[in-house]
């Protein structure tokens, strides 16, 4: 069984370790760095450019952070709604799935349309492409209360807003926020599209117009970035996790 230090130290060993094999290849091959900057060169476009990325990134920051606090209360409200009843379950989740199958990409231009060029279309484009795994972890979450114990309930006089908010809510919760780990990650992906074709600012809009003018470090150094905040965000979120429902977690398998 591996010690609370070693599992703490391998995610830095590890980065370290990628990073150092990448700048090492990149030397050794004579990698152009307009094909692949190596990891010293984008850590000195980071520095060089950091007023205007951290500019940038803060919208980006604020911008995801508010699609997916749209989306974590939409996804909620509405997989309690499917979860707690197989009609309605069953009646809307071809339209889910049909509507989540649409490259959100596709969807932004119909946003600019209705909101115009701004901070709403990336905050939407967030929102819509991350709430589905939200909706489905917690609609399955309260679907696994077995039938025995709702029977059991009922007999008891419980009624099944009882049985949703007493059993079926805290029953959903590991599902809850293990979604929240994916929709975060996704949230970033849908405010960078969203950035990139209706915004002025953020991190995507940055990546757009450094792309055109072929300032590949700059490209580099604002992945980077996106990359730190998205990690960042992740672990924020499995802490809330293991604070939150650590009794759902008994598994102590091995590496």
């Amino acid at each position: 069984m591996k010690t609370k230090s070693q599992l703490a130290l391998a995610p830095w060993v590890f980065t370290v370790g990628f990073f150092a094999l990448w700048e090492i290849l990149c030397h050794v091959l004579k990698i152009s760095s307009f094909i692949l900057p190596a990891p010293s060169t984008i850590l000195w476009a980071v520095w060089e450019y950091r007023n205007q990325l951290a500019y940038h990134a803060m919208h980006t920051l604020w911008m995801t952070l508010a699609g997916f606090g749209l989306a974590v209360g939409f996804g909620l409200l509405l997989g309690m709604v499917l979860g707690s009843s197989r009609l309605i379950n069953a009646g809307t989740y071809p339209l889910l799935v049909g509507f989540n199958s649409i490259p959100k990409v596709a969807v932004v231009p119909i946003l600019v349309f209705w909101f115009g060029v701004g901070w709403v279309p990336p905050v939407m484009t967030a929102f819509l492409i991350s709430f589905f795994p939200i909706v489905v972890n917690v609609a399955t979450g309260i679907a696994t209360v077995e039938p025995e114990m709702e029977d059991v309930l009922r007999a008891l006089g419980a009624s099944k807003r009882d049985i949703v908010f007493k059993v079926g809510v805290p029953r959903a919760m590991p599902y809850f926020f293990g979604s929240l780990k994916v929709a975060i990650t996704l949230a970033y992906v849908g405010s960078v599209i969203g950035e990139q074709n209706a915004s002025n600012v953020g991190i995507g809009n940055l990546l757009t117009r450094a792309s055109a003018a072929f300032e590949v470090p700059l490209v580099w150094a604002a992945l980077v970035v996106l990359a730190v905040l998205g990690v960042i965000m992740y672990a924020i979120t499995a802490y809330a996790e293991r604070s939150m429902t650590g009794w759902a977690q008994r598994s102590q398998m091995a590496a």
